[in-house]
């Protein structure tokens, strides 16, 4: 009886022993997406430096695997938060509105970033947006429904036009491309943000047309972060590790410039000198700025078919802002 007894001790201890080392074994992932650009450089100074994984394992004792993605547009991060093959991402802040609002499962977990957008154009015979409308003169943008395509929008209804005005004038480029057809007389106008519009600003066969720089400053919320409600909802620790990790990628380029730019520069294709004089022309901040402006805007002139509630319907509670 007490021969059995021992067997049946050390049966359940060694399986045990084995669970235990199975837990131990397991790591957690965690898997982001991201564009290209300088407005994305908090989440590649994270990347680089490890930092969610270090906020992780700082407030658990355990390891977490972070994938990260480049993707071409906020849609594709998008469909990637839908089917579960992501866990959040960072995009445009229309994009982003318009995925809260269709149910894509995410809010908003941090701003990133504000930049400088303009719109310039190489025919001398246009100073202003009227001077667009009713003709077929093509307009140069990322994609229908882009930030950027939104703040057309909003500058069109400020100077008293229809939101929708030039949307059959909008050609879908990405912002290189759109730059050098510009340049070379493909298309008359392109409406781009940092780094390009600083680009354009030196060519003195180009002027700007100023009315859309002025409908979205420097200061607005441009990229955010967006994590889905899953990962905020069943593992907290690890959501928490995500907005810390970006954070301290948002302090370093305010504290430390030039060790930011050291990192972001090369994937960016410019000097350590030309990044840092860059990261001064925009705003790295987690808080938002006329975040829910920018939706009612949206569900007021059709980009959305029903805007939020409240600013609250957007973000989680973490965030601070407008």
């Amino acid at each position: 009886m007490k021969r059995r007894r021992a067997l049946l001790l050390i049966m359940l201890l060694g399986t045990f022993m084995l669970g235990g080392c199975g837990k131990a074994e397991e790591t957690k992932t965690l898997s982001l997406a991201y564009q290209y650009g300088l407005a994305y450089a908090p989440a590649v100074i994270a990347e680089h430096e490890g930092y969610i994984e270090e906020a992780y394992r700082k407030a658990t004792g355990n390891e977490v695997t972070v994938t990260w993605n480049q993707m071409s547009s906020g849609a594709d991060i998008n469909t990637g938060i839908a089917a579960g093959e992501l866990d959040g991402g960072f995009m445009g802040v229309a994009p982003a509105i318009t995925g809260v609002t269709k149910g894509v499962g995410y809010r908003i977990f941090s701003n990133l970033s504000g930049q400088r957008h303009g719109m310039m154009t190489n025919d001398a015979g246009v100073n202003s947006l009227k001077d667009l409308a009713g003709t077929d003169k093509q307009i140069a943008l990322v994609n229908i429904g882009s930030i950027q395509h939104i703040i057309l929008g909003k500058a069109l209804v400020e100077n008293g036009l229809d939101a929708h005005a030039l949307d059959a004038n909008i050609v879908a480029m990405k912002h290189p491309d759109g730059m050098s057809s510009l340049e070379s007389g493909i298309v008359s106008c392109h409406l781009t943000s940092s780094p390009y519009i600083f680009k354009e600003e030196e060519n003195g066969e180009l002027h700007e047309l100023t009315e859309v720089s002025a409908a979205w400053t420097v200061d607005d919320s441009f990229i955010v972060g967006v994590a889905s409600e899953k990962l905020h909802d069943t593992d907290p620790e690890l959501y928490k590790a995500l907005c810390e990790g970006i954070q301290r990628g948002i302090d370093l380029i305010n504290s430390d410039p030039a060790k930011a730019a050291a990192i972001t520069a090369e994937p960016d294709g410019n000097t350590v000198e030309e990044e840092i004089a860059l990261y001064g022309k925009g705003s790295y901040h987690s808080y938002t700025s006329n975040l829910y402006e920018l939706a009612v805007f949206m569900g007021e002139n059709g980009f959305v078919d029903n805007a939020p509630a409240s600013y609250r319907d957007i973000v989680f509670d973490n965030v601070e802002g407008n």
